[in-house]
């Protein structure tokens, strides 16, 4: 009994995890592993902390990890076989030259005892943050705005979320082989959602870097964003094509007509309202009002957008003057920024032209495409046209126009992976 106690101690950290995963039946494991695909440790450890599973506390060391302690215990023996020599050798006049020796050996322990820290320090850091946060079930898209009506606390900010460094964040796009390179080939994005920002984003020097991590985590929102728009705009013209409507379909169209803020039941109008933003604009907005995600807005608020609100819960400018009442809205999570954006720029009468524009391209069976639209954004900032020659440059800069046909990739586990 005790062997086998002993033998299951001794098991690696990913066949622990695999060993919980039969242990609760987590159907999403048990059907990847059917289908002869390998899961990474970090997408198995994702899935079981969305099914509220504890992780295993201790884990194997890496390769890495296992060759350094290895070199450290043969290090070890070689110093102490050195010490017995010195004693026996120093008599004869050795012990000079033995000293220098030690001392090299010493060095390279001590290298060696740091390079061992690091390895398990990077395989701790997720478990360490995960330690620091409750995982609770997401709840519906509609709960995420938060309430105008009620007191905002802290918990109501990092409800269902996971505050991740931004070291980790780039550690699980690396596992997940989620890389910008190869989203601008495939067309394709994993549907990974990141629903806090890196709270050190703005720690990160490299410039390039910071920006495209900051990408990483918004274009899967902005691309689940509009896709849910198309798959609308497709149901609304089969709805429009039948001769007659169920009930049901009745109540949809109803639903939407409410959704746009459109009276009198205009179809013609809903059909200009309900489209998508194209992506390249939806990024480049959300670099320049959230500063690449650094702005207090966005690390404190989750406004990427820089909305304003005249509701007490915003967030109020440290600059504003005292006279000037406006605040900035804020959200439980990023997805509801980038949602209320969108429904912003499809409902506000300050971007009637740029709905109109959007239409005709669709009239003339043209692609929509962010450089396009650019110029009827003016409305948005009090910069006016400056702003959307900003919009412009940011967006052919950083070649965002790359992104205007990303589609979500289907994993083969579950439609989403959500922190």
């Amino acid at each position: 009994m005790q062997d086998k106690k002993q033998k299951t101690y001794q098991l690696s950290y990913r066949k622990q995890l695999i060993q919980l995963a039969k242990f609760y039946g987590i159907v999403e494991i048990k059907n990847y592993f059917k289908s002869a695909k390998r899961l990474t440790t970090s997408q198995i450890e994702l899935i079981l902390i969305k099914n509220r599973i504890k992780l295993p506390t201790k884990k194997t060391l890496s390769k890495l990890g296992r060759l350094i302690i290895f070199k450290n215990k043969h290090l070890k023996q070689l110093f102490y076989t050195m010490a017995v020599v010195v004693v026996v050798i120093g008599f004869f006049g050795g012990v000079p030259y033995l000293v220098n020796v030690f001392h090299k050996i010493d060095s390279d322990l001590s290298k060696n005892k740091n390079k061992n820290e690091i390895v398990k320090h990077k395989n701790d850091t997720i478990d360490k943050i995960l330690k620091k946060n409750e995982i609770k079930p997401y709840e519906k898209d509609e709960d995420f705005l938060v309430s105008e009506k009620k007191k905002i606390t802290k918990d109501d900010l990092i409800e269902n979320t996971i505050s991740l460094d931004a070291s980790v964040v780039a550690s699980l796009f690396e596992d997940l082989n989620y890389d910008l390179s190869k989203v601008r080939k495939s067309k394709k994005v994993k549907p990974f959602y990141i629903s806090l920002l890196p709270k050190d984003i703005s720690l990160i020097e490299d410039i390039k870097e910071r920006k495209e991590l900051f990408i990483r985590i918004i274009l899967p929102l902005i691309v689940q964003e509009n896709e849910k728009i198309k798959e609308d705009r497709e149901k609304l013209f089969k709805v429009l094509a039948k001769k007659s409507n169920n009930k049901q379909e009745k109540n949809w169209l109803k639903r939407k007509f409410k959704e746009y803020k459109i009276k009198n039941s205009d179809i013609s109008e809903l059909k200009i309202r309900m489209d998508i933003v194209p992506v390249s604009i939806a990024i480049a907005q959300a670099a320049i009002e959230s500063g690449w995600g650094t702005s207090r807005f966005a690390l404190e608020g989750n406004a990427l957008y820089g909305q304003w609100t005249w509701s007490d819960n915003g967030l109020k400018p440290l600059d504003t003057d005292d006279d000037k009442n406006h605040r900035v809205m804020r959200f439980k999570i990023l997805n509801a920024s980038i949602k209320a954006y969108k429904k912003n720029l499809n409902t506000h009468s300050g971007y009637i032209k740029f709905r109109e524009a959007r239409a005709k391209l669709r009239n003339k069976n043209e692609k929509v495409t962010g450089l396009k639209l650019t110029q009827y954004l003016d409305k948005y900032s009090a910069q006016g046209k400056k702003y959307t020659e900003i919009l412009k440059t940011t967006i052919k800069k950083n070649s965002l126009s790359d992104f205007e046909n990303v589609k979500l990739l289907s994993t083969g586990l579950r439609k989403e992976i959500k922190l």
